[in-house]
């Protein structure tokens, strides 16, 4: 059974029903129970709306519209094989009758009859399906497990009028029926237009996931900020049959297409300008004031941590320095392409390791130590301009001599602390993974967004965002650093003009609300049925 409560009034009876749901024997596929209600003023005041929305025990419906929700509720029913036993609070019915009531009746008359998964010949996914981009704004549900961009995709939803609901699912789900159930619970309850996930979490490597949006014709728009090639490694079928990958790098659409994506976009990153924004003049006797900052993870214990995890014959692992050195200056994207072309004698050990999960692991530990040796030189370089480096322990470990050669800072929270840094440094340096062979990463918007002055490495997508030397200032090998430090140094005047400019460009092109609009305009052109 699956009850529904009518109404959520002061919550006690929502509390006593979820205590005696958990209290039960069997475990439950899927939500607990449902809630039908939809009166904001009240739920302002009670706090039960934000707080149970979010919570996978709990299906929350509030559709205007009554033969929608009992559609979706139907389609919950389906999805679990349970009943709907409604439980309705008598204020709500005299509150709103024709929408309370015709809730009531409606769930009501289907009481009695049997879970609709048992009844031969019907599709229980049925009643999940409407017509898609329908409205002005689609309804959009983001499936994430806690990825940074979370935040700015459900904001710029919000300013651009689009309704948009956070489902975190994935990282802790271990039971595909369940987990699927979740799915199903969410799509029913709020009918979007899309799902949106980054770098497809969510989407499990077996392909349930995707199965069901197939079955559901649900389209998927994955947005990736890392290396589809080290994240679909392992994907039976990375896609469904309505999906577009979005990326931020346009060197892997190729990829993505052969991965069974029919429709590839290319998506840089952009800023958040409501939290990177100008804070005043800074100060200089700030203590976090400096004349170079660079702020990134030494990659340290990252890449012991995917070594061990691949745990490579001794001769692979003791060569991963010197292929991650030359992979870094190569412009192969594929570890295993590189190492048939540059290090075959190594090819046999690496075809060697034991399964998808290990070759994945190693092709990472290449990346990543790729990644920390060009970070090691490129500091190495501005070492005599006493560098700040905000960062893991691990660079104590590259750079012995803290408090004497350059200071570290302990890392700090993407969105609480660095917007409120990056203005207090004078040269901000970007120094890119290794992952990137020509796009640019997050750093290259949220710095010049600040108000704030970057150099960064040259990237060959870059030219594209910013106009070279009137919006961006690069360096095309680490040793044009110290020189290009120092100029840029001695003329505030010129850092000043290159970050306004930089941040014009942004407001104009590059803020997550733009993104969102390619996004929306995308999706409704592919997939529009209403």
């Amino acid at each position: 059974m699956l009850p529904v409560l009518i109404g959520s009034g002061l919550g006690h009876a929502l509390t006593a029903l979820l205590g005696e749901a958990a209290s039960g024997a069997a475990p439950l596929t899927g939500p607990r129970l449902a809630v039908v209600d939809r009166e904001a003023p009240i739920l302002a005041l009670t706090g039960l709306g934000p707080v149970h929305a979010a919570d996978p025990r709990v299906a929350w419906f509030d559709d205007p519209d009554p033969e929608a929700v009992l559609a979706a509720i139907a389609a919950l029913c389906a999805a679990t094989g349970r009943a709907p036993v409604p439980l309705a609070l008598p204020t709500y019915q005299r509150l709103d009758p024709g929408y309370y009531g015709a809730i009531l009746s409606g769930l009501s008359a289907r009481a009695g009859e049997a879970a609709p998964a048992a009844r031969p010949g019907r599709d229980p996914f049925s009643a999940c399906r409407s017509p898609r981009f329908a409205g002005e704004r689609p309804r959009v549900l983001l499936l994430t497990s806690r990825l940074f961009l979370s935040g700015e995709v459900v904001a710029a939803c919000g300013r651009l009028g689009a309704p948009c609901r956070y489902a975190q699912i994935g990282e802790d789900e271990t039971d595909a029926e369940a987990f699927l159930a979740r799915v199903a619970a969410e799509v029913a309850a709020f009918r979007p237009d899309f799902v949106l996930t980054f770098n497809h979490l969510c989407l499990d490597r077996e392909g349930y996931l995707a199965d069901l949006l197939s079955r559901l014709e649900l389209p998927l728009a994955s947005w990736f900020a890392d290396n589809p090639e080290l994240i679909l490694g392992n994907y039976v079928r990375p896609f469904p049959s309505h999906a577009a990958a979005f990326t931020w790098d346009a060197d892997t659409t190729a990829f993505l297409a052969k991965s069974g994506c029919a429709n590839v976009f290319h998506l840089p990153l952009a800023a958040d300008v409501t939290r990177f924004r100008p804070a005043g003049e800074p100060d200089p006797g700030h203590p976090l004031a400096a004349r170079v900052s660079f702020v990134g993870n030494s990659m340290l214990a990252k890449t012991r941590t995917r070594l061990a995890h691949a745990a490579p014959h001794p001769e692979l692992a003791a060569r991963l320095t010197d292929i991650a050195r030359d992979f870094g200056q190569s412009p192969e994207r594929s570890v295993s392409a590189f190492l048939a072309s540059r290090h075959p004698d190594m090819l046999a050990h690496y075809q060697a390791l034991d399964g998808p999960g290990p070759t994945l692991a190693f092709e990472t530990a290449v990346v990543w130590e790729a990644t920390r040796l060009y970070r090691r030189d490129c500091l190495a370089r501005v070492m005599p301009l006493f560098p700040t480096i905000v960062g893991d322990a691990g660079w104590l470990e590259t750079f012995p001599d803290e408090g004497r050669l350059w200071r570290r800072l302990p890392e700090m929270a993407y969105y609480d602390q660095l917007p409120g840094f990056y203005p207090h440094t004078q040269v901000n340096l970007n120094i890119t993974s290794r992952q990137m062979k020509g796009a640019v990463n997050q750093r290259v918007f949220d710095v010049p967004a600040c108000g704030a002055f970057l150099v960064t490495d040259r990237q060959e997508q870059m030219d594209a965002l910013f106009e070279p030397g009137r919006e961006s200032a690069v360096y095309a090998h680490p040793d044009e650093l110290p020189d290009m430090v120092r100029h840029y140094l001695a003329r505030p005047g010129e850092r000043r003009r290159i970050a306004q400019a930089a941040r014009r460009r942004i407001l104009a092109e590059h803020t997550y609300d733009r993104r969102m609009e390619t996004i929306f305009a995308a999706m409704r052109r592919l997939f529009a049925t209403g």
